[in-house]
């Protein structure tokens, strides 16, 4: 009888130790996957799951490498990643075969079978990207009665409309002009920059409208508009100069009015499109004016003032957001420039991206668009030689796709950062290890890292004072995914 009262208080309170063992706070096992790509290994987006649990950290030593990741803290709200179909992307894509036109499509704006592009951008006339010079009125046809995108409607409308099913119709376009037609400006050109007259701003600022009513008209939405490609650049391709006083006034008195009389003011107006270096004091100087920033959705810009230096001008981008946070900050373009097929796999092309989009997004960055999708085995086509790289590139002879390391680099961001995500802190206490992170609406956590050192590191990856070890290869970028 002892024996049977002592067997079942020991199995009661065993019973009962487990139940409250059950109840105490043990740290917690999350569901991890880490997504790699590194150089001088075949992972390119690789998938793994990090089975281990985060255990409690204390105060960190300074020779401890570390990640910290605050979800408590968040800031700007993710709009999206994606890259430009240009005229040079959709006549590449036309001399594809129907299987690799669906691999492109897939490789891009599918979520699960390739990086989940959500962005496009596109040109209104033709840029340099173009294998002709165009428009799409009659010369000195103020009025735009001769107004047609029939040109549009052979390569590049296909394509967009191919992309926007490819997202299931979640693919946010907008537009930007090189350069009106030469006939409305002072160096009768649409090259070499000179300036829209002042007597063509109403017609100018129409002609936006009718671009955005005809692409409607063909299924294709518009999202937003920006007001010039690299408003301060004089290209021997098509280029129109604007100070920021001229584009503030041409803002305020023709094309703000003019959208919002076509009740188009949801459209997102974006200013200055061109680089880093000066959107501080462009920003400041066309937002001045609240008559001018009521119509502004976001400031645009590129990076091409600093290919040679480490130092890209990102504090400029923290000045502005700052200064204006209102506004929206958008990556308009960016590309690595002077193609040769010599160097299509070399590792700094995906760097470039990566120390981009990273510092970009800390910096308060909302949106993040790439140059051209596709190019062809030249870089082009291109009608003034102006040939660069993109993240994928079609060799049109063999029916081929070249994916470049820039493809996983860019991946590692848009496939798991959605729209509608908000930026939380991620600090690195190493400068080989760069890192942004941010949280989706679905409570998913996706911490980037970088490391562009030479060797090697494993580093703790801290959350609430619990962490867990990830090892980081030399020049990789990782997603941690929980």
């Amino acid at each position: 009888m002892k024996k049977t009262i002592i067997y079942v208080l020991t199995v009661a309170v065993t019973l009962g130790l487990m139940a409250f063992v059950k109840q105490l706070p043990r740290a917690p096992k999350k569901n991890i996957k880490v997504f790699t790509t590194a150089q001088h290994t075949n992972q390119r987006l690789a998938e793994k799951n990090l089975d281990k649990e985060f255990i409690k950290l204390e105060q960190p030593l300074e020779t401890q490498v570390c990640i910290f990741v605050d979800p408590s803290k968040t800031f700007q709200q993710f709009t999206g990643i994606g890259g430009a179909i240009t005229d040079a992307s959709a006549e590449t894509f036309a001399k594809l075969s129907k299987d690799k036109q669906q691999e492109l499509l897939h490789a891009y704006y599918d979520l699960n079978k390739g990086i989940g592009y959500s962005l496009a951008r596109t040109n209104m006339n033709s840029c340099d990207f173009s294998s002709d010079m165009y428009t799409y009125v009659a010369d000195n046809d103020e009025a735009l009665k001769t107004f047609d995108i029939q040109h549009d409607k052979q390569y590049k409308l296909p394509m967009i409309k191919k992309a926007m099913a490819a997202t299931g119709g979640n693919l946010n376009l907008y537009i930007s002009p090189w350069s009106p037609p030469a006939w409305m400006k002072d160096n009768n050109n649409m090259l070499k920059g000179g300036k829209l007259l002042k007597k063509y701003y109403q017609s100018w600022a129409n002609y936006y409208v009718k671009y955005i009513n005809e692409l409607q008209k063909e299924g294709i939405p518009v999202w937003g508009l920006s007001v010039q490609n690299e408003p301060m650049a004089t290209q021997r391709w098509e280029s129109c100069i604007y100070t920021a006083e001229e584009e503030a006034d041409f803002i305020k008195t023709a094309l703000g009015p003019v959208l919002k009389a076509n009740k188009m003011s949801d459209k997102k107006l974006i200013i200055w499109d061109h680089n880093r270096d000066l959107i501080y004091q462009r920003a400041s100087t066309t937002l001045r004016d609240p008559e001018v920033a009521k119509y502004v959705w976001g400031i645009g810009f590129h990076w091409y003032e600093t290919w040679t230096g480490s130092d890209m001008m990102f504090d400029n981008l923290k000045r502005t957001a700052e200064a204006f946070p209102t506004k929206n900050l958008i990556f308009t373009e960016g590309c690595k420039e002077k193609f040769s097929m010599d160097s299509i796999y070399n590792w700094s092309l995906g760097e470039r991206y990566g120390l981009s989009m990273i510092n970009d997004f800390n910096a308060g960055t909302v949106a993040w668009t790439d140059w051209n999708i596709l190019l062809d085995e030249h870089g082009g086509p291109n009608h003034v030689g102006n040939f660069c790289f993109a993240p994928i590139h079609a060799n049109t002879q063999t029916n081929e796709l070249i994916y470049t390391n820039a493809y996983y680099y860019i991946g590692h961001f848009s496939k798991f950062i959605r729209p509608g995500a908000k930026r939380i802190i991620s600090s690195s206490n190493r400068t080989d290890l760069l890192t942004t992170a941010f949280k989706n609406t679905d409570g998913s956590v996706v911490v980037v890292v970088m490391n562009k050192g030479e060797e090697e590191m494993n580093y703790n990856l801290s959350i609430d004072g619990k962490a867990v070890e990830v090892q980081s290869p030399a020049h990789s970028i990782q997603t941690i995914l929980m």
